[in-house]
């Protein structure tokens, strides 16, 4: 019998970036390379688990923007090329090394991956949402939501209109695609303030996931901990991430990632190869940039020379790290159910992208993760929150801390000298658009441009321009962004107050920026 509960969550989410104006946008290829590297990989996991008859159990959120790209068909025409030019270079790859061994042999090993890849992308007709929802079907999974466009919530706080219209646009888009209401969310960037779980009980959601620190420092404190959820009073249950698990694949010192025999991230073959060799596989403009084949493992921490990589001393080592990990959790638990005299649950809240991209093993550790718990041990049971909280119906009653899984744990990361500028611009449109959502429109055009307003508004909220500006990667498109966004949102309300509105720009905006086809500009009412 077992004693306790894990429970691994995966949070996947990218930015809605989309293009259709132009043949190519660097900025696309973050989507095509969450697919190959990530969600397909992820897919094939799920398959073999349950053909060899693992009962897996998984919490997993996929966010509005994430899903709108998924189904996108332009999107997923042009992921169709990215993998086909991906095949090719692969192809050329093991002829060009036909008398250089290990290349040679890790060239073949991408061939077939990456054909793979294109089997599993033509089984399910490019529609991943589909393919994910099948073990939603099975409940395999519990895909929960998240912010209609990851919104940083406690900084929208003083317009709840605005914050409404994150968490309603967000749980109607999650039916109209999984024909069914989520049972969960994620919170973006697991960010919390004190009140919002009204809200959150109003829109139906069931429970949220937030930061350790935001259950230990609930009133009264919970009596165990961040290893039971928590009731808020309107009865929706708050998960804390726990902070010993996290570590062991997080840190950058002592997470598994950072193994030698692990793949190294950052020599890529784009960057490598002589360059009229690979100019017909980078950007057209010339410039080079990743392509996803690497031919290197970490080898060593210090920047010195890296060894080749060998897939098979990766995936032993990702076994090793899946055994590890679960005596790790084993010991956990047994300690946790002596001290609490009741079952713990040990939630483990990762990015969903860590998985594949960033640590290239992430997927076998996950397959290893789940075979072994099944088979060769009995102290935990994996669980998804759905199942959890249906098994465990009573638990305290507290009112969790303002919190965020950010750096020092609040909002700082989103909120300092490199992206403040962004939010009294914010804000104004919020007020904008709360004023917008009381009209009752004259005409179609009107309707079509009040839905357009509040797509745009819901565009520019997104964390991740924020985000991208503090960390100084990719500013200009950040920025960009954010910029563009509050401009057509600020041209809208301007035409729409005066009853001149551009129908032919209406237009072009609306092919551009087409999220949430089905939104009705009044969930800005005022509540």
């Amino acid at each position: 019998m077992s004693v306790g509960y894990l429970a691994l969550v995966l949070h996947a989410h990218l930015p809605f970036v989309r293009h259709p104006g132009n043949d190519y946008v660097l900025e696309e290829e973050w989507l095509f390379e969450a697919i190959t590297e990530t969600y397909v990989p992820l897919l094939q996991v799920f398959e073999n688990l349950k053909r060899d008859g693992v009962d897996f159990k998984m919490t997993m959120s996929m966010t509005p923007p994430l899903v709108s790209m998924l189904r996108d068909s332009l999107l997923q025409e042009r992921y169709d090329e990215h993998l086909a030019k991906l095949q090719e270079l692969a192809e050329k790859e093991v002829a060009h090394n036909e008398h250089n061994g290990h290349i040679r042999y890790l060239a073949e090993y991408y061939a077939n991956s990456f054909s793979q890849i294109r089997h599993t992308w033509e089984s399910y007709d490019g529609d991943l949402v589909k393919a994910f929802k099948q073990f939603l079907d099975s409940n395999n999974l519990d895909i929960i939501t998240c912010g209609a466009t990851h919104g940083y919530l406690p900084l929208m706080k003083m317009y709840p209109e605005a914050v409404w219209a994150q968490i309603q646009v967000a749980c109607e888009h999650y039916e109209e695609n999984f024909g069914c209401p989520p049972k969960g969310i994620w919170l973006p960037e697991c960010a919390y303030y004190e009140g919002l779980e009204r809200m959150l009980a109003d829109a139906g959601l069931r429970y949220f996931l937030m930061d350790g620190h935001g259950l230990l420092y609930a009133r009264p404190r919970p009596r165990f901990g961040a290893y039971s959820p928590i009731f808020t009073e309107t009865g929706v249950a708050a998960f804390g991430r726990d902070h010993e698990s996290s570590q062991q694949v997080w840190s950058s010192k002592v997470g598994y990632p950072g193994a030698v025999e692990y793949r190294e991230f950052y020599k890529d073959l784009g960057w490598e190869a002589e360059y009229e060799y690979i100019k017909p596989y980078i950007m057209p403009n010339g410039q080079r940039k990743n392509t996803g084949i690497k031919y290197h493992r970490i080898t060593s921490k210090d920047g010195g020379d890296k060894a080749l990589y060998d897939p098979y001393w990766a995936r032993e080592k990702a076994a090793e790290h899946a055994a590890n990990f679960m005596y790790n959790r084993e010991e956990q638990v047994r300690h946790l159910a002596g001290v609490m005299n009741r079952p713990p649950i040990v939630v483990s809240p990762y990015d969903a992208e860590l998985f594949g991209h960033w640590w290239y093993e992430g997927p076998w550790f996950i397959d290893f993760l789940f075979r072994k718990s099944w088979y060769d041990q009995n102290t935990y049971d994996m669980t998804h929150l759905s199942d959890y909280l249906i098994g465990n119906p009573t638990q305290q009653v507290c009112h969790p801390s303002q919190s965020s899984w950010g750096y020092k744990g609040f909002h700082e990361y989103w909120l300092n000298e490199t992206n403040v500028w962004v939010y009294p611009h914010l804000h104004k449109a919020a007020e904008r658009m709360i004023q917008l959502a009381k009209r009752e429109p004259k005409d179609e055009l009107e309707w079509k441009a009040l839905n357009q307003a509040a797509r745009e508004l819901l565009l520019a909220q997104s964390s991740d321009w924020a985000f991208i500006m503090r960390t100084g990667t990719m500013v200009p498109y950040a920025v960009r962004r954010t910029r563009s966004h509050l401009l057509r949102f600020n041209k809208l309300y301007e035409e729409i107050l005066a009853g001149k509105i551009d129908s032919g720009w209406l237009e072009k905006v609306e092919a551009v920026d087409n999220i949430f086809p089905s939104i009705n500009y009044r969930v800005y009412r005022p509540l």
